[in-house]
């Protein structure tokens, strides 16, 4: 049986799809009414008409010829020596904001970073990145919400007036007993943790506490009590043949996702002549990304998980012949999988997103019994960049409200936001003494602080980072600091009186602790940017038995909530909330939902009728307000809902956009629960409209998707794809076919390991100028990314296979867009390149028409310094992000991928310098070179070596609309599920 794909459920019930018609000719009018209604009306002549054509041709003619005038002009003689004028310059660092860490390369044009790439030199993110670190240098330019000096009190202090009293009231405190706290986010630098172990000493009194408001507590605390470490271990997703995940987004924003979407991708990969495939089984609430790539997806309410650890606990040690735990559930998911994983025992990977130490106990007992440690599971180079443990703050606040802390250091937290109990915070930190923060941008937390001494964004700083055991990599400046502002460090430094810079600490640290070498193998490291020690010998764990049965008993006792149960999760975009005034973030579609600008209360179809309600209705949760998305994938009787939102206090961009949901996160047994099952949640009148891009392009039935099941895949490799080889022998022509006797530049993208994550969108964002045009324009279809990525559902709405599919010009040879241009603005290039010549564009936008896949913009307004669209292009600052070597486009172009042909002639310029050939993926356009997966493969067709050669020759590539025969240069390789079910 055909499988039918379905972008909505409006779509797939055959609803009837509002009418995007914000773009067209009001009816009843013609073209001539928008020009001017007055001639319009005029009696037509032939003088009438050669007077009308005139005019819209010289003023097509002087619109795109024209530009702003050069109003100042500086000559660079004397430039800086390491400076070339119009050569970027690259330079390593890193990225950590407190729970995601990614070695990165940062480019730099003329002193502006202006761009970031992956570190392949790094053997924990090799070369991958996520959206949030390639919109980071954005916020580096956000001179609206940084903060420019010091303050105290609300009002404009000096760093030395500052330092002063605040060292005076420090040495006061620590002399009198008192308790000083530095309240931070997680820290994974050993240079810092060695300096506040020096301030520690300094200071008598002073103790940290790690905060983190999505915390992995629950592992690190079962961990402590199985193995004796409080560690994350290191999760080899690469040599797993059967994955079970329990809630865990290990793909989208759980623990490490760049590392383990690269690892994840190699178990999935058949380009590589391996002819097998892991098995994926996901049992989740909300519809995830990882849930999307899974074979097999099971939705659960959050409170039937501890049922389903224990019953396949239990099915696991029958099998083993041990004792087994107390009854849980009995589902036929788990009865299959239990015999799956028994049979890959040593090669399976069972993971939980749970923060309940006794279920992450119960996980550790099942990999403990499929024997995956030492074997999927290695607690020899563990993941450090997860500290915090929640009770921890919770007797912090406690403390705070009972008057017994002196001094309170807040260090990259945002507690009064981001703390399940706001009211006691806010109460807390009235009765410390003295409070200080150190961050870089204004917050709700800081409101209530004494003083505000804001750090550097970290492309200005200085620092290191051991994100795992033995895995080193250190953080330069790209920049100075634009404002005056200070490294933390160094504030430290200054309180103790201890001599020099943050630098001259860090460079002396990592001489003599890390490196134990001189001056050269310092700047060796500080040019790759990583250092790794030699990997210890891999070491037995022995778990602790003792633990599990009164986990299991404790599991037993807890009972499924018979209410409707609210989850709250991250999203690729906001995170936890620290980048909600990040403008590329805020637009960015979540890959499932496809919703920008908001967070919604994700509803399956039946819920939304048992609470009466429909999408666009507002639901009150506890008193707060959100509005309704009829989700498929959604378990029934639950609510999703992101966190990250609501800000009140953080930036033009952040501030009134969606509802802080941090408030219905519950603490029990010394954890803090991203769930609810106590909520009350209750009908409102109100109606709110959503921006949504799901259906802004659509399918109307055509064989966009094509995938199969590996057992047909092994039978005939190109199962699913039969449809391509039927084109091919259709498509024959007259016409001699173009020959391109140089390079022909084509592109590949593998379905298989697409995740959806949209690292790739922000890449070309930032790299081609693209703005962002806010929810009302989205919400008008007007949306200006070059690169989108589809998403398209098939099956059963209560639990739909999802498909992600990358979708951006598709470089056809035969191109329909170029024959309608009247002026020739969109063209072909001797390379194979659907190029555009902005000056030229009149914006009659016939190529958008005659676009069978939707992938062309047209700029409705001048974006750039407009105040109407005051997001990244409208000041002096904010422009210093953008890539001289792209257009910024005027109002009435048209504008679309260009395969980075920026990139494509630096590479060629550089070989032809070095007077060499171009390598074999030595061009990397900028979604290629941002993807965690290696999803997209690019190179030159004519060189039958090159992969993208390679992978068109594959069986399993085809194109988009073959039928059309439009010849496209973008290829996808068809999708193989590992799974039985609707075999091909």
């Amino acid at each position: 049986m055909e499988k039918k794909y379905w972008k909505s459920t409006e779509e797939l019930n055959n609803q009837v799809v509002p009418d995007y018609n914000e773009n067209l000719i009001p009816e009843g009018k013609n073209l001539l009414d928008l020009i001017d209604e007055e001639i319009a009306q005029k009696p037509s002549s032939r003088r009438n008409f050669l007077k009308f054509c005139g005019f819209s041709f010289a003023t097509a003619a002087i619109a795109s010829s024209c530009e702003n005038p050069v109003k100042k002009a500086i000559p660079y003689l004397n430039k800086p020596e390491d400076v070339t004028p119009g050569m970027a310059s690259h330079y390593a660092t890193s990225y950590f904001d407190g729970s995601e860490y990614n070695s990165i390369l940062v480019k730099v044009r003329d002193g502006r970073p202006i761009k970031i790439e992956g570190n392949t030199l790094s053997d924990v993110t090799k070369g991958g990145t996520t959206a949030r670190v390639q919109a980071s240098v954005l916020s580096l330019y956000d001179g609206l919400s940084r903060h420019k000096s010091p303050m105290k009190k609300g009002a404009d202090t000096n760093w030395a007036s500052a330092d002063a009293e605040i060292s005076a009231s420090l040495r006061t405190i620590s002399a009198a007993g008192g308790t000083i706290v530095l309240l931070t986010s997680n820290i994974i630098s050993p240079a810092t943790k060695k300096l506040i172990e020096e301030f520690k000493a300094a200071f008598p009194g002073v103790r940290q506490v790690v905060y983190d408001p999505v915390s992995a507590s629950g592992i690190l605390m079962a961990n402590r009590d199985c193995y004796g470490q409080a560690v994350i271990p290191d999760y080899l997703f690469d040599k797993a043949e059967v994955i079970a995940s329990f809630s865990a987004d290990f793909l989208g924003t759980w623990l490490s996702p760049v590392e383990y979407t690269a690892r994840y991708a190699q178990s999935r990969n058949l380009t590589n002549g391996e002819k097998k495939l892991s098995y994926h089984i996901q049992f989740e609430t909300g519809l995830t990304i990882t849930g999307s790539k899974a074979d097999k997806r099971v939705p659960v309410k959050p409170s039937e998980e501890a049922g389903l650890l224990l019953q396949l606990y239990n099915e696991i040690a029958a099998k083993a012949g041990q004792a087994t735990a107390p009854a849980g559930a009995t589902h036929e998911a788990i009865t299959a999988l239990a015999g799956r994983l028994w049979e890959s025992k040593g090669k399976s990977l069972v993971v939980s997103g749970s923060n309940d130490p006794n279920q992450q106990i119960m996980v550790n007992a099942i990999n403990q019994l499929l024997e995956n440690n030492g074997a999927t599971i290695g607690f020899e180079t563990p993941l450090l960049t997860r500290q915090a443990i929640d009770n921890e703050m919770e007797e912090l606040v406690g403390q705070m409200n009972a008057g017994s802390i002196g001094e309170l250091i807040l260090w990259n937290v945002n507690p009064v936001y981001d703390y399940y109990k706001p009211e006691a915070f806010i109460s807390g930190i009235g009765k410390v003494k003295l409070t200080v923060s150190f961050n870089p941008v204004m917050d709700e937390t800081q409101e209530y602080v004494d003083y505000i001494l804001p750090s550097h964004h970290f492309l200005e700083s200085w620092d290191d980072a051991e994100p795992k055991r033995g895995f080193f990599s250190l953080s330069q400046p790209t920049i100075r600091p634009l404002f005056s502002t200070r490294q933390p460090q160094e504030s430290l430094m200054k309180w103790m009186g201890k001599e020099g810079d943050y630098y001259s600490y860090l460079k002396n640290f990592w001489m003599t602790d890390i490196l134990k070498a001189g001056e050269t193998e310092w700047k060796t490291t500080l040019q790759g940017g990583v250092f790794q020690k030699e990997t210890p010998a891999a070491t037995a764990v022995t778990l602790n038995t003792a633990i599990v049965a009164p986990a299991a008993q404790a599991l037993s006792a807890s009972k499924k909530s018979d209410s409707i149960e609210i989850s709250l999760y991250q999203n690729l975009s906001m995170g936890n909330g620290m980048h909600t005034n990040n403008p590329w973030l805020m637009e960015l579609p979540d890959p499932v939902s496809k919703i920008c600008w908001d967070n919604f209360a994700s509803l399956s179809q039946e819920t939304a009728k048992a609470l009466g309600v429909t999408a666009g209705n507002v639901l009150n949760i506890n008193g707060l307000e959100v509005p309704v998305f009829l989700q498929p994938g959604q378990a029934g009787g639950t609510i999703s809902i992101a966190l990250g939102y609501g800000h009140t206090r953080f930036g033009k961009v952040a501030d009134g956009v969606g509802v802080n949901v941090y408030p219905l996160a519950t603490y029990e047994n010394g954890t803090l629960r991203l769930y609810n099952a106590a909520a009350k949640v209750e009908m409102t009148d109100r109606e709110y409209q959503l921006a949504t891009t799901q259906m802004h392009g659509s399918m109307e039935g055509r064989p966009i998707v094509r995938e199969t099941v590996l057992g047909s895949y092994l039978e005939s490799p190109d199962a699913g794809n039969e449809l391509h080889a039927e084109f091919e022998k259709k498509h024959v022509t007259l016409y001699k076919e173009t020959e391109y006797k140089g390079h022909h530049w084509a592109m590949a993208i593998d379905l298989n390991a697409c995740t959806g994550c949209s690292a790739c969108v922000i890449a070309c964002q930032a790299e081609n100028n693209i703005p962002v045009v806010g929810k009302e324009e989205v919400m008008k279809t007007r949306i200006m990314h070059w690169i989108r990525i589809d998403r398209y559902y098939a099956g059963d709405e209560k639990n739909p296979e999802v498909v992600f599919q990358p979708l951006m010009c598709q470089h056809c040879d035969n191109a329909p867009c170029e024959n309608v241009c009247p002026v020739s603005a969109t063209n072909h290039s001797s390379e194979g390149l659907n190029q555009m010549a902005y000056n030229r564009c009149i914006g009659t936008k016939y190529c958008i028409n005659n676009c069978p896949y939707k992938v062309r913009r047209f700029n409705w307004f001048r974006y750039a310094t407009n105040q109407k669209f005051d997001y990244n292009m409208n000041d002096d600052l904010s422009r210093m992000v953008l890539n001289p070597d792209v257009t910024v486009r005027e109002r009435g172009v048209v504008e679309k991928c260009s395969l980075c042909v920026q990139r494509i002639q630096e590479k060629k310029l550089l070989a032809k310098t070095e007077n060499r050939p171009l390598q074999d993926g030595e061009i990397l356009p900028a979604c290629a070179q941002g993807c965690p997966s290696k999803a997209i493969v690019f190179g030159d067709l004519n060189d039958p070596q090159s992969r993208v050669s390679q992978l068109f020759k594959d069986p399993r590539n085809y194109h988009l609309l073959e039928e059309l025969h439009t010849l496209p240069k973008v290829g996808y390789l068809t999708l193989v599920r590992n799974s039985d079910e609707n075999k091909a």
